[in-house]
């Protein structure tokens, strides 16, 4: 008889984020995020544990309902229920909500997941006010 070992699972992916600096003044968005794939079940999970503890526990989060695959009205994240809403297409297509009762409301840009890297690059560098790398003394 043959015994079969377990197989390992492949680590998670890195997770591709960034956050506005602290102390910036208000702005349209707080954050990029540049998931691995629509996989709103697969992909949340990672977001939501990498957020600064100041945000607080995240209960609701609104994604564009075309662009993401189907899933529940809510799933439990890390021993907490999270509500998953799905607005139309048109409102904010390119954005993730995320609100935390008592510490307030977090806008993330989402990259779609097929961008390139160097594209992606750009774009979140973009949305949040950096210089793009390898532009004009860019990283």
């Amino acid at each position: 008889m043959i015994a079969a070992t377990p197989a390992t699972p492949p680590p998670l992916p890195l997770l591709r984020l960034r956050l506005t600096p602290r102390g910036v003044l208000p702005r349209r968005i707080d954050g990029v995020w540049w998931p691995h794939s629509r996989d709103l079940l697969a992909q949340l999970p990672q977001l939501l544990a990498a957020l600064p503890t100041a945000w607080g526990d995240i209960v609701s989060v609104t994604v564009n309902g075309a662009a993401w695959s189907a899933g529940p009205g809510r799933m439990l994240v890390a021993n907490q229920v999270v509500h998953l809403h799905k607005a139309a297409a048109r409102h904010a297509p390119d954005t993730v909500v995320l609100l935390s009762p008592g510490h307030g409301r977090w806008d993330l840009l989402v990259v779609p997941p097929d961008t390139t890297e160097e594209a992606a690059a750009t774009l979140m560098a973009a949305a949040l006010g950096d210089r793009a790398p390898g532009t004009d003394g860019g990283v």
